[in-house]
């Protein structure tokens, strides 16, 4: 939380911010000011929780800045310092909700519980706004709902008649008017992906709450998320505010929602705001004017509040090399070489950090083509790509996946996981199958042409990999199998049967009998009619 000190005498506004342990009470920043104009200004440029003011300063009283407070934020909690015990400058503070009115000195104990006081006041408030509870209580409502649907057609572009449109908003329930507006475009940033499979929906439902709690002061505010993960948010003024400052007034209040997410959410927020614009007609063309931004910004850039006109669209040209350069992502995959794979993707990720970080279409591209190379793996394996992913196809199917850097490299090497995990027992189980169907025909065909080039054309795979898989699975060469076999045979029918010699060597498929016995004794030591003997 950031807390300000305001006062007209220097000397107590340094002594109270320096020497006071405000963090203790989770104070992690105290601003001074040395008149209530500054401390105005200081509140335009942080979201601040906190006012400890004196009373009478020059130009402004403590109360007349309360006032103000309070207007521009009623959740801002305010303490009152008093060198008089006046009942009527009392009853004004109360009036005006302040947390406490203190005489000047305060004894630390009193200053610190008033202080602590505003604190648990603070918690107690935006804990209730982004309560599980309240948030399901409003998700289970189907309100919500049916507005969604009515501001992502109008993101897309669907076009209403008048009467149509004055029909649908109010019907749910909207106070929004044709005029005036300005969109805001929310990305939630890496620390919420471990509520993607659980909560996900709750920490989405809280944002948009804290959001129309720190507008809502001044604006009517309509959010959804629409269909590239984004939390979009549609603010207009309401009627009887005053206009003067009003680009400020939405930084600030954006600044803010920043601040409180990572305080009580712990997560991070950027945020691309538009310039105002005439609602509905514009809407569609500003929403696709700040998706271009946000799509430029997809490197380590984020936690930032940008209006879309502040930013210079950058020319990125040339071509992806890693992703093309051999070996390939595909190969490697069809190869099982799941180490190389997943060093191929760090440096494909390490060209865009180096290279494209500021290309949103070169962050596509490496996408779509790791997409690729996954499904054609799945599929080949006999697998949809849903169906291995699991919850990581929704990111896909979102395009949420593609929106920065940093979400793809999350996403890639999640899926790279569980396309090994899903796969890994069923290719040793494919390698079983084809060690028997090599040593069943053998068996069967010792007799004819067992080369591995047969083998291979049997059960249709090149003769270098049929090596590979065999040698893998059994720890033993095909062509030590086929050797060992034919040994083996032929010591069988030397001891069981009546066979002459040049009969069993032509069974076992060694057409030269002499070459038969040359290989024989090299094995046994014995030549084949003595080891029958």
């Amino acid at each position: 939380m950031q807390m300000i000190i305001v006062d007209d005498e220097a000397h107590w506004v340094d002594n109270l911010s320096t020497t006071k342990p405000w963090h203790t009470l989770g104070i992690e920043q105290v601003h001074k000011a040395y008149s209530a104009q500054e401390a105005l200004r200081i509140m335009e440029a942080y979201p601040i929780d906190i006012v400890i003011s004196d009373v009478l300063m020059p130009e402004m009283t403590g109360i007349e800045l309360i006032e103000i407070i309070r207007k521009r934020d009623k959740k801002t909690k305010c303490i009152i310092l008093s060198g008089y015990s006046d009942f009527e400058y009392t009853k004004e503070a109360l009036r005006h909700q302040a947390v406490d009115y203190l005489l000047k000195p305060p004894m630390d104990d009193e200053l610190l519980a008033a202080v602590k006081a505003a604190v648990e006041q603070l918690e107690e408030e935006w804990g209730s706004i982004s309560s599980y509870e309240r948030i399901e209580s409003t998700l289970r409502e189907n309100l919500p709902l049916l507005r969604g649907q009515l501001l992502l057609n109008a993101l897309r572009g669907e076009r209403l008649q008048s009467n149509d449109w004055i029909r649908k908003l109010e019907s749910c329930g909207l106070p929004f008017r044709f005029g005036e507006s300005a969109l805001l475009l929310v990305r939630m940033e890496e620390e919420f992906g471990k509520y993607r499979n659980k909560g996900q929906h709750l920490m989405e439902y809280a944002i948009q709450n804290m959001t129309e709690e720190l507008f809502g002061e001044f604006a009517h505010v309509w959010g959804v998320k629409e269909e590239h993960g984004y939390l979009a948010f549609l603010v207009q003024y309401k009627d009887g505010i005053d206009r003067e400052g009003t680009e400020s007034r939405l930084e600030s209040a954006a600044m803010q929602l920043q601040a409180k997410v990572k305080q009580y959410l712990k997560g991070a927020l950027s945020i691309v705001m538009t310039e105002t614009f005439e609602f509905p007609e514009r809407l569609p063309e500003r929403y696709r004017h700040a998706l271009a931004y946000f799509r430029q910004i997809v490197g380590d850039e984020r936690e930032f509040v940008i209006r879309a006109g502040e930013v210079e669209s950058p020319v990125s040209s040339g071509a992806l090399d890693v992703i093309y350069a051999p070996p390939g992502l595909k190969s490697l995959l069809e190869a099982g070489r799941w180490e190389s794979a997943e060093q191929k993707l760090g440096e494909i990720f390490a060209e865009l950090d180096g290279r494209w970080s500021d290309s949103w279409e070169h962050c596509l591209e490496a996408g779509y083509h790791i997409a690729s190379d996954f499904a054609h793996y799945a599929h080949r394996s006999g697998h949809s790509l849903a169906g291995l992913l699991g919850a990581d196809i929704e990111l896909l199917q979102g395009g949420e996946a593609f929106s920065t850097i940093g979400k793809l490299r999350s996403w890639a090497y999640s899926a790279l996981s569980k396309l090994k995990e899903g796969t890994s027992n069923e290719v040793k189980d494919i390698r079983s199958v084809y060690v028997r169907k090599i040593q069943s025909f053998v068996e069967a065909n010792l007799h004819l042409d067992v080369s591995l080039r047969a083998l291979a054309d049997h059960v249709n795979l090149h003769p270098t990999h049929l090596s590979k898989l065999y040698k893998i699975e059994t720890g033993e060469g095909v062509s030590d199998f086929v050797f060992r076999l034919r040994m083996e045979t032929a010591c069988h029918k030397l001891k069981t049967t009546d066979k002459k010699v040049y009969e069993i060597s032509a069974e076992i498929g060694y057409l030269d009998p002499a070459y038969f016995i040359k290989v024989f004794k090299r094995q046994y030591g014995t030549t084949p009619q003595e080891f029958r003997e």
